[in-house]
C-alpha cells in the first residue's frame, strides 16, 4: 500500500469510519464525498454504530443489502476481515497482485455459493479502481481544497496511480461480466433488495 501519497488502507479506513488516524490527521480537512468514502448509511449494508457491526453476513446473508457503489466494505463481517489486507494500490504491479488475489477470493466465494462475499470482493476491487483513480487526478489523492471546494481534476496528477487505476478496471469488470454474478446478484435483490 502506498502510505506516502495518503494512500493507505488504514486513512481509507479511518475515513470511513468516521475517526482519523493520527497519520491522517494532515488531511483531516479534505471533505470527503461517496467517491472518497463508501457510503454505509443504509441498513444491511452496515450504517451507523447499530448491530449491523456484530452481523456475520456469511451466516446471514439475508440481512444484507447490495446497496450501490462499495457501501459496506469496511463494515461487512467476515468479508472486510478477509479482504481489506488483500487490497492496495500503490502502483500497476500492487495492483495486480491486489486484483487477482481479491478476483480469487471472489471465485472461492462463488464456488462456495456465497453471494454476499462475491459481492463484497466485487466492490474491493470497485474501490480499487475509485482510490487510484482519485489520486490519478487529484495531487495526493485530496479532492477538496481546505474550503470544501473542489478541486480542478489533472490528467493525471501521478501515473502510478493512473496505472492502478487500468489495472483495478479490468478486474472490476472481469467480475462484473460474471454469469454466475450477475444471476445470484439479481436473485438476491429479488429475495433481500
Amino acid at each position: 500500500m502506498d502510505s506516502t501519497s495518503g494512500g493507505s488502507r488504514a486513512d481509507d479506513e479511518s475515513r470511513a469510519s468516521g475517526t482519523e488516524s493520527t497519520e491522517s490527521n494532515a488531511a483531516a480537512t479534505e471533505t470527503t464525498s461517496s467517491e472518497e468514502t463508501p457510503d454505509d448509511s443504509r441498513s444491511g449494508s452496515g450504517g451507523g454504530s447499530g448491530p449491523e457491526y456484530e452481523t456475520n453476513f456469511r451466516d446471514h446473508p439475508d440481512c444484507y443489502s447490495v446497496g450501490r457503489g462499495e457501501e459496506g466494505v469496511f463494515k461487512v463481517q467476515p468479508y472486510k476481515g478477509e479482504l481489506l489486507a488483500l487490497w492496495s494500490y500503490a502502483d500497476r504491479a500492487t495492483a495486480d497482485e491486489s486484483g487477482d488475489a481479491i478476483y480469487g477470493r471472489f471465485l472461492d466465494y462463488r464456488d462456495a455459493g456465497d453471494f454476499v462475499g462475491m459481492d463484497m470482493a466485487r466492490k474491493y476491487l470497485q474501490m480499487g479502481y475509485t482510490r487510484s483513480m482519485r489520486y490519478a487526478r487529484y495531487p495526493g489523492g485530496k479532492k477538496y481544497d481546505d474550503d470544501g471546494k473542489e478541486r480542478d481534476a489533472q490528467h493525471w496528477a501521478d501515473d502510478d496511480k493512473r496505472e492502478a487505476a487500468l489495472v483495478y478496471e479490468a478486474w472490476w469488470s472481469k467480475a462484473e461480466a460474471d454469469e454466475t454474478y450477475a444471476e445470484r446478484k439479481k436473485e438476491h435483490r429479488e429475495k433481500h433488495g
